[in-house]
């Protein structure tokens, strides 16, 4: 079932400054949108007032034509990874796993030769990557309609970067994912569109080229 998702009109202003503004986003099933911009320019912040962690002074957010007021309806309809570890460090990665996924969904979840190397380890003992690696794969696998990424290429070496842009697509069948990340590499690479935000507003790019055109890259960096 193809699903949307509809972010408009959002203002955001942090001690009397407008950081987000004139922004437009629609996500539907299937789509993988790379969303890029400068530090500072509010693709974190937009992705939380998304979320409803942070307050917006204003904003529409619909899913299939619903608007949702409540965060509490957000929660059930949208995954969010943020940039933090969200993992109790005490738990052992099976009970994560157990805490998180539906029985019907486990055995496909832990049919993944990193996930089986670390199933018996606890959370505290794992490297960077390999929790980072396991939160993705959690964040993707609930049963969310659309999710979003914030930096998920933090500490991943390149093998484990190809994993988790595998596990993204084979995810964006059946839902909608946003995703930001420092590394416009990475997000280039996965996504199917792009869009570039600069002091708080969206502009929808047709292609990567328009990067350049817009300034946020230089010729050669593509």
């Amino acid at each position: 079932m193809r699903h949307i998702l509809e972010i408009d009109s959002v203002q955001k202003y942090y001690q009397h400054k407008l950081v987000v503004s004139d922004v437009y986003l629609k996500c539907e099933t299937g789509d993988i949108i790379g969303l890029l911009g400068r530090n500072g320019s509010g693709k974190s912040t937009l992705l939380k007032i998304i979320f409803g962690i942070v307050p917006a002074d204003y904003k529409f957010v619909r899913i299939d034509g619903k608007l949702k007021l409540k965060t509490s309806e957000l929660l059930k309809e949208i995954g969010y990874l943020s940039q933090d570890n969200f993992i109790p460090k005490h738990f052992s990665v099976s009970k994560a796993i157990r805490l998180s996924i539906h029985k019907e969904k486990m055995d496909s979840f832990c049919n993944d030769e990193m996930i089986r190397s670390i199933l018996d380890k606890k959370i505290s003992h794992l490297s960077g990557g390999e929790l980072r690696y396991l939160e993705i794969k959690l964040i993707l696998f609930n049963a969310s309609k659309f999710v979003l990424l914030d930096e998920p290429y933090n500490g991943l070496a390149p093998v484990m970067v190809e994993k988790v842009n595998r596990l993204i697509r084979e995810n964006a069948e059946h839902k909608g994912i946003i995703i930001t990340d420092h590394n416009y590499r990475n997000v280039i690479e996965v996504s199917s569109n792009l869009i570039l935000m600069t002091a708080g507003k969206t502009h929808h790019l047709k292609d990567k080229n328009e990067l350049i055109d817009r300034g946020y890259l230089k010729v050669g960096m593509i």
